[in-house]
């Protein structure tokens, strides 16, 4: 985490310095016009929020480095590859509810694309998949 921090800080720095060259530049490049319209706003502005965009994150994942009180698994040379492995939940590689809610899903979005009359059987598909994937575990082969 400690090198994400460090890199996160160096992309910092690259933005601002070019920030600085970049509107510096284009005060030189143009003599004959008046300060305010030698600098190219976007691109000096962007330039400056992508550096304020990176020292954020630096700043963030400094202070989650702090906070965590020791060293993750991945950042430990010696660690194994299961040590950072948590537990995920219990998944259904059998279950096709899944496919009905993204069906679901592509019926609404075509309603909104094509006609409003399927945005409610979209809907109604939805209520359908979701109660079905919560309780599949209640009903036949997998009940508990």
């Amino acid at each position: 985490m400690r090198d994400n921090v460090i890199l996160w800080w160096v992309l910092t720095a690259f933005f601002a310095l070019m920030g600085v060259v970049y509107t510096g530049w284009n005060i030189l490049a143009h003599p004959d016009v008046d300060l305010v319209n030698k600098i190219e706003w976007v691109g000096t502005v962007a330039l400056f929020f992508s550096a304020f965009m990176g020292a954020m994150i630096a700043f963030y994942l400094d202070r989650t480095h702090k906070a965590q009180n020791g060293e993750l698994p991945e950042d430990i040379l010696t660690s194994d590859i299961d040590d950072g492995d948590p537990e995920l939940g219990e998944f259904s590689p059998w279950s096709w509810w899944p496919l009905v809610l993204a069906a679901s899903a592509g019926v609404f979005v075509v309603g909104l694309a094509v006609g409003q009359f399927l945005l409610p059987i979209g809907l109604s598909i939805f209520v359908i998949a979701i109660v079905g994937w919560v309780y599949e575990y209640y009903r036949g082969n997998f009940a508990r």
